[in-house]
């Protein structure tokens, strides 16, 4: 089989070929720029391959009721010039295939619970933690929509105690979001993350918030793994320091071993790791095919 698979971000896009076994065979990168330019790019770049079938995991929000007459649009992102755009019927103009349609962070649960980190399980969380925050939830075999699709990145958390940072997100102010993900980092410290030494009190303060989302995702969701990825959560040191106020805010309360003794496996960075997103595509355009 050879499958199309699109992860559409809101920095960059990624298009590539797989096949069913989750084998990433060719791929490209590119900038996201207006709608117009950016999907032109992937159509072009498809026009050759001979795909059978196409996934699309994309920023969001997005519009994944199948009844809607909006179904396939970006909805009310922040990106600009993005917001009401008619993304997948743009790419079904261009090629009569089977298409499959979700977030970016729905399709990395997918691809790792088809072939990653959650391979074998039934249910995982993953969080992208990036440019925005994202929550893709994996439950019960299938992924989870309801009256629209997991907003995970802009629930609101408990503030640090040293945290005056007034938040980033331009609907929010300092939800999840507005003061974790990387722009408000940089907007806080006036200087990028990866730039921050691993002792900063910046990576205190991040592990405070991701911590708070992970707890409430546990309670809320049960997931049998919680994926992290996105570019902060490259800082490898964030892990453990995750994990401790993980442990630190559930206080003994959900009494399994993978929280009180395993928690090294349990809270994990992506298994297909910079391809958890396409991958994940990937399985969204097989499951279509399907």
């Amino acid at each position: 089989m050879r499958i199309g698979a699109i992860e559409a971000g809101g920095t960059k896009f990624i298009c590539g070929v797989g096949n069913e076994h989750g084998e990433i065979t060719d791929k490209i990168s590119f900038p996201t720029e207006t709608p117009e330019t950016t999907v032109q790019r992937a159509i072009d770049y498809f026009r050759d391959k001979r795909v059978e079938a196409i996934g699309i995991g994309s920023f969001g929000p997005i519009d994944i009721d199948r009844d809607s007459s909006r179904y396939g649009y970006v909805t009310t992102t922040p990106k600009p010039g993005w917001s009401n755009f008619n993304f997948l019927g743009a790419m079904k103009e261009a090629y009569d295939v089977p298409y499959g349609w979700d977030t970016d962070v729905n399709a990395a649960a997918f691809g790792e619970a088809a072939w990653g980190a959650a391979k074998g399980l039934d249910s995982c969380a993953y969080f992208t933690i990036g440019t925005g925050i994202g929550l893709g939830v994996f439950a019960e075999g299938a992924l989870i929509h309801g009256l629209v699709h997991p907003e995970g990145g802009h629930v609101y958390v408990r503030r640090h105690a040293e945290d005056t940072f007034e938040g980033a997100c331009p609907f929010h102010g300092d939800c999840l979001e507005g003061l974790a993900a990387g722009p408000a980092i940089e907007k806080r410290w006036r200087t990028k993350g990866q730039e921050l030494a691993p002792d900063h009190p910046a990576w205190r303060i991040e592990a405070h918030y991701i911590g708070q989302a992970v707890v409430n995702t546990i309670l809320m969701l049960s997931p049998k793994k919680v994926i992290l990825g996105g570019g902060v959560m490259k800082q490898a040191h964030l892990f453990p320091m995750v994990r401790q106020e993980v442990q630190k805010g559930l206080n003994g309360y959900v009494k399994t071993e993978a929280l009180l003794t395993d928690i090294d496996h349990y809270i994990v960075p992506p298994g297909l790791g910079d391809n958890a997103g396409l991958c994940g595509a990937l399985a969204l355009g097989l499951a279509a095919m399907k």
